[in-house]
C-alpha cells in the first residue's frame, strides 16, 4: 500500500484553508457592496425643503459671499452640481457656474452636515450692475436641472452689489474650498 507523504497532505490542507478564506473574503466584499448600494439608493437629492440655507459676506476674498446649505432632514442627501442663484427679484437668468470648481464627486450631506458655495459678486472687469437685496436659491437634481421651490434669502448689509461677472462655485464640502475660486 502506498501512502502520500505528509508534506503533500499539509499542502492540500493549506490550499483548502486559503480557498475557504478567499471565498469568505469575496462574500464579505459582496455584502459590503450590497450595503453600500442600498445606502446610496436611499439617499435623496438635496432640495430647499430639506436644507437650511444661509448667505453671509466672506471676510476673504473681497467681493465674495458664502452660501451654506445644512441638511435638516432625517436622511442623507446629495448636493448636486451648483446652486441656481438669482441676484435680486428681477433677475431673469441664473448666475454662471464656475466650472473650474467642479469637485471630484458629488457632495453627500448626512443630517446636520453642510455644503458650501462661494459667490463672486463683482469685479472691476465686469459690466453694469446693481445693488440687490435678495438672493433666490434653487438646487440642482442629478441631471443638473433645477428642483423644488426657490428659496429667497436676504443679502447681508441691506444689499450687495452684483455685476456681469457674478459667478457661483459648485458645492464643496468645506468653506475654504468654496472661497478658493
Amino acid at each position: 500500500m502506498r501512502t502520500a507523504p505528509r508534506s503533500v497532505f499539509r499542502a492540500s490542507a493549506s490550499s483548502v484553508v486559503v480557498a475557504a478564506l478567499a471565498l469568505v473574503g469575496v462574500q464579505a466584499a459582496a455584502q459590503t457592496a450590497t450595503a453600500a448600494t442600498k445606502e446610496a439608493s436611499s439617499i435623496v437629492a438635496c432640495t430647499t425643503a430639506n436644507l437650511r440655507l444661509t448667505v453671509a459676506e466672506a471676510a476673504r476674498p473681497i467681493n465674495h459671499l458664502l452660501l451654506k446649505a445644512t441638511n435638516t432632514g432625517t436622511k442623507s442627501c446629495y448636493a448636486y452640481s451648483a446652486p441656481y442663484l438669482r441676484a435680486g427679484a428681477d433677475a431673469q437668468a441664473a448666475m454662471t457656474w464656475a466650472d473650474e470648481s467642479t469637485p471630484q464627486s458629488v457632495v453627500t450631506l448626512k443630517p446636520g452636515q453642510s455644503a458650501y458655495a462661494g459667490i463672486l459678486t463683482y469685479s472691476p472687469d465686469g459690466e453694469g450692475g446693481a445693488t440687490e437685496k435678495t438672493l433666490g436659491v434653487s438646487l440642482a437634481d442629478r441631471n443638473g436641472d433645477a428642483t423644488g421651490q426657490e428659496k429667497t434669502l436676504n443679502l447681508p448689509n441691506g444689499g450687495v452689489f452684483f455685476n456681469s461677472v457674478a459667478t457661483v462655485t459648485y458645492w464643496q464640502d468645506n468653506a475654504a474650498d468654496a472661497l478658493a475660486w
